[in-house]
């Protein structure tokens, strides 16, 4: 069906946009910069290409996201009076899901498989831990949502299983016999119970792809336009994929930006888009570099942010807007008066007329934002936490602070619980009755040091009570008098960190929250105190939580849950050496140039307003005041590039 007359393409379409929709066959690499109408290119160049002829079952559109793929589709709908359906477009899963179908019997697969979400992936690798005799053992066995991150990083950056655990997780290669093991066992029940994971969706259809000539070239052939979107994020798996659907006609469109590629850690490869003009030598490269998000002085910002960066596409994102704000580096005494700050500025900016939901806070790690929670809660300021639930709400911080509930309140039965409830074998049912022998003690912490108790523990979690009461021991000494910080510090070390690891696919980051915790609770001279100021924080969490989902609030999140997104006003919080950049992340120059990236993808969120904000000093319990280095961010970027503010007067107040 023709579109000529019915869409402008030189009306709709800036010069570059419309040389990238016009742009003819054969490989192409498309370089978005953030805010440059990626979106819209994309969904031009598919009107483009059925207004020259292509018949729209004849494209395949590939993006990450269900939205993302629908919100395109609909847009070419508006342009062209047929059915989108015949389009192929989706996510990697969900085009692989639409292939196995047709094609499963091929490598083995009844078609009518099930597909096993991420939390039955878990379940069924936890019964095969129990299948193996894994669950009885006292070592440090990861179960089965750690396990489930293992092999899924595994297959999708193709990389060997012990390979692996040796570059991410080398606490658990004593364990590497066990945990090939387990891989092999799950692999044999999910045959045999004709089930694939979302992993396995990718690697049946790379295997039919590699494998079967005649199914690689009916694919090939019968998409004569392959587009790909956010192509920065793709892994190995997925590009190996990509490049074998287009082996016959090599109509690539690869849409990305490599300044935006900051997900490493999910398995994403970053040579993906670098090398594409390398593996297919004919690619004609574009760049789209007009901004339609952001002023020119945030732009400007942005663009010196990034220039240290060897590794790149070099580009300047140009403003199509009018002049605007300065931004700003405050520099402020501590994390607390940052939070004061960044809270009375949100107060100002809503005294004013502004929205909350035109306000963002963006932080390179959760814990950041701990602070900045209390503040705002105390304020009654509404806010939604992007980067995952409140701080004070995270399951490894309450965990943590039910130790410290029953060492002030033996009589918690809600905070034994939840440490019984820790403890492998026992569940709800047994915790009650372990619950009802201590309850009735005159003292709990005392009875669950007696052997008489053990009666009531199952055989084969004995071991883990065991280790239990050992970490209790050193908390009963150390009494309800000692600092909070030293009691968290207590039961980290005591055995939780140990749980973490096995329990969470992300130790590191936890171990982060519950230092920075610690470090929070040391200001507290008594336990009481600081558990009821705890208790009062969540309690307004939780009360608000469910209405503030509907409400117009000011967005709390990491810069990488804020990728894709745009606020007026930005703030980002902590920009000091030892917190942004992350030192875990910054080993080889490519870890920190992608730390350099998620910078440029934090000041690029703004549109309005930018402040950036530096603290000054960090209180260390040991050393005292330390004196802090602002961000190596901060100071690669000319000073022409914002207004340098200082807050910090008597005593670091604001």
């Amino acid at each position: 069906m023709s579109l000529r007359n019915k869409v402008a393409f030189e009306k709709e379409l800036n010069p570059q946009q419309l040389t990238v929709v016009q742009s003819g066959s054969g490989p192409v690499l498309v370089i978005a910069g953030a805010g440059s109408g990626k979106t819209r290119t994309l969904t031009y160049r598919v009107a483009y290409l059925i207004e020259s002829g292509a018949e729209p079952h004849r494209i395949l559109l590939v993006t990450f996201t269900n939205k993302a793929s629908r919100e395109m589709l609909s847009r070419v709908e508006t342009l062209a009076p047929y059915d989108t359906k015949k389009i192929w477009g989706g996510t990697f899963h969900h085009i692989a899901n639409r292939i196995l179908r047709v094609h499963a019997v091929r490598l083995g697969i009844q078609q009518n498989f099930t597909i096993l979400d991420q939390q039955d992936s878990s379940d069924l690798l936890n019964s095969c831990l129990t299948d193996l005799g894994y669950k009885k053992k006292n070592g440090l066995i990861p179960q089965g949502e750690v396990l489930s991150r293992i092999f899924s990083l595994s297959r999708n950056t193709r990389t060997g299983l012990e390979e692996l655990l040796s570059q991410r997780y080398p606490f658990f290669l004593e364990h590497r016999g066990e945990i090939q093991a387990v891989y092999n066992h799950y692999a044999e029940k999910k045959k045999k119970l004709n089930l694939l994971d979302f992993d396995d969706l990718l690697v049946f259809w790379l295997r039919l792809l590699e494998e079967d000539q005649m199914i690689r070239e009916f694919y090939s052939q019968q998409f004569q336009h392959i587009l790909v979107d956010e192509y920065q994020d793709t892994n190995k798996l997925q590009s190996d994929i990509i490049d074998l659907m287009a082996s016959s006609h090599q109509n690539l469109m690869v849409v990305g930006d490599d300044s935006q590629s900051i997900y490493s850690f999910r398995g994403a490869n970053f040579s993906n888009i670098m090398d594409f003009p390398r593996r297919y030598p004919e690619a004609r490269v574009y760049k789209l570099e007009y901004n339609y998000r952001s002023s020119p002085e945030i732009l400007h910002l942005a663009n010196q942010s990034i220039v240290r960066n060897e590794h790149q596409f070099r580009k300047v994102l140009r403003p199509l807007r009018g002049s605007g704000l300065q931004p700003v580096l405050v520099s402020l005494g501590t994390v607390i008066q940052q939070a004061q700050f960044v809270t009375l500025k949100i107060r100002e900016f809503l005294s004013a007329g502004t929205r909350p939901c035109d306000i963002a806070v963006l932080y390179r790690a959760h814990y950041h934002s701990m602070e900045l929670q209390m503040e705002l809660t105390r304020f009654g300021i509404p806010f939604e936490i992007r980067s995952g639930i409140r701080f004070f709400e995270q399951a490894h911080i309450k965990d943590i602070a039910a130790y410290l509930k029953i060492l002030l309140n033996p009589f918690d039965e809600v905070a034994w619980k939840r440490i019984l409830q820790l403890l492998p074998k026992i569940g709800t049912v047994r915790s009650r009755k372990i619950w009802e022998v201590l309850a009735a003690a005159q003292d709990p912490l005392a009875e669950c040091q007696e052997k008489r108790i053990e009666a009531v523990v199952p055989q084969q979690a004995r071991p883990y009570w065991e280790k239990l009461c050992s970490a209790l021991a050193p908390l009963i000494e150390m009494g309800p008098e000692a600092s909070p910080g030293a009691l968290i510090k207590t039961v980290f070390e005591g055995g939780y960190e140990e749980y973490m690891r096995t329990k969470y696919h992300d130790p590191a980051g936890r171990a982060e929250d519950i230092e920075h915790f610690m470090e929070f609770a040391f200001q507290y001279s008594g336990l009481q105190d600081f558990l009821s100021e705890l208790a009062l924080l969540t309690s307004v969490s939780v009360e608000d939580d469910q209405a503030e989902q509907d409400q117009d609030t000011v967005k709390l999140t990491t810069i990488h849950q804020a990728k894709g997104l745009e606020w007026p006003i930005v703030f980002i919080l902590s920009l000091t050496e030892g917190s942004f950049p992350n030192p875990r992340n910054i080993d080889r120059q490519e870890d920190e140039e992608e730390e350099r990236r998620l910078f440029y993808v934090a000041v690029t969120r703004a549109k309005d307003h930018l402040c950036l904000c530096s603290p000054l000093w960090h209180t260390d319990r040991n050393t005292g005041m330390s004196m802090l280095k602002p961000s190596r961010f901060i100071r690669e970027i000319p000073e022409e590039c914002f207004e340098k503010i200082c807050r910090v007067e008597d005593g670091f107040g604001i």
